[in-house]
C-alpha cells in the first residue's frame, strides 16, 4: 500500500476513481512501457483531469510504484490457484500449461508485465527497486510455499533447498518470458518452464 493511499481514507466514489486510473495506467505502461505513459495519456484515457491524478498520488513516481504493486497482487493472485494447491508432479505441469497458453493467447506480446517494469526501472531510484525486491520476493515465496508442500506430500527430499528451487523456478519463468517476447514464439518460454521444473524432479523422493 503506498503511503498516499494508507494516510488518506477514500469515500466508496474515491476509490473507484484511484482504481480506474491505476488499471488505466497500468494499461499504457503495459503497452507503451513507463516512460511512453505520462500524466496526461492516463488522463485522456481514464477521462481525469490532473487534479484529480493528483489528489490520489503525489506523483507520476507514486502512481508508477502503484502499478507494480497492483501488477504483483493480479499475478499473484492468478497463479494461487495452482501454485497454493499444489498435490503432485501433475500440478507444476498444469502451472506451466497455465502460463504457455497464456501466452500463446496473447500472441506472445508484452511478456510479464512485472518482469517488464523491472527491467525498465530497476536502476530508477531505490524506493522503486525496493519494491520491485518485494514483489519479486512474494512470487519467490509463494513458489517456495508450493515446494514444501511436495516436501509434506513425501514427493521432494527433505534435504532440498525450498529458496533455491523457488528461485530457480522464478528466474526460468521470467528469463522463458523475455525470450517467448522476443521471438513471438511459447518454445522458450516452454523450454525453460521445463528445464526449471527439471531441477525440482532432480529431487524427487
Amino acid at each position: 500500500m503506498t503511503e498516499t493511499t494508507a494516510a488518506r481514507s477514500l469515500t466508496v466514489k474515491g476509490e473507484r476513481t484511484r482504481a480506474k486510473i491505476v488499471e488505466v495506467a497500468a494499461s499504457l505502461m503495459f503497452q507503451d512501457g513507463v516512460a511512453g505513459t505520462t500524466v496526461e495519456t492516463v488522463c485522456e484515457a481514464a477521462g481525469v483531469g490532473k487534479s484529480q491524478i493528483y489528489h490520489y498520488f503525489h506523483d507520476k513516481a507514486e502512481l508508477v510504484r502503484t502499478v507494480i504493486e497492483s501488477h504483483t497482487e493480479r499475478i499473484l493472485s492468478a497463479y494461487d490457484p495452482f501454485l497454493s494447491t499444489v498435490s503432485g508432479w501433475e500440478s507444476w505441469d498444469d502451472w506451466r500449461d497455465f502460463i504457455v497458453d497464456a501466452q500463446r493467447d496473447a500472441e506472445c506480446i508484452g511478456g510479464c508485465p512485472l518482469g517488464s517494469l523491472a527491467r525498465e526501472l530497476v536502476d530508477c531510484d531505490d524506493l522503486t527497486r525496493a519494491l520491485l525486491i518485494r514483489s519479486f520476493q512474494r512470487w519467490e515465496l509463494a513458489l517456495m510455499d508450493a515446494v514444501q508442500r511436495m516436501k509434506d506430500l513425501g514427493l521432494i527430499r527433505p534435504e532440498a533447498n525450498n529458496k533455491f528451487l523457488a528461485t530457480a523456478l522464478l528466474a526460468g519463468l521470467q528469463g522463458g518470458f523475455l525470450l517467448c517476447q522476443t521471438w513471438r514464439d511459447v518454445m522458450p518460454l516452454q523450454a525453460s518452464l521445463n528445464s526449471a521444473i527439471g531441477l525440482l524432479r532432480m529431487y524427487a523422493a
